[in-house]
């Protein structure tokens, strides 16, 4: 399975989500509202997730495995990277 799009949807430069992401895999299946998080150790992403009935936050969908997770996160950390270049310096 290979990503074959990413599109950075919303960029923000303050507070800690720093981005909301879609990727799509073999130009057949897409997963929205992956989010870029400024965290203490840097960027990192958060999976589309939603609260239960017992408040708790559960992903909706999610990598299998580390391998799987660091491809996609080299993947759409590479991509914001370069739309944040693209925007004017404030």
């Amino acid at each position: 399975m290979q990503i074959t799009d990413v599109r950075v949807r919303k960029i923000d430069r303050e507070g800690k989500m720093r981005a909301v992401v879609s990727i799509t895999f073999d130009e057949q299946f897409v997963v929205h509202d992956i989010k870029v998080i400024e965290g203490d150790k840097g960027l990192f992403i958060a999976m589309p997730s939603r609260k239960g009935t017992n408040e708790e936050y559960r992903d909706i969908a999610h990598p299998i495995n580390s391998k799987t997770r660091d491809i996609i996160s080299k993947t759409i950390l590479e991509a914001y990277e370069k739309e944040l270049e693209k925007l004017p310096k404030e």
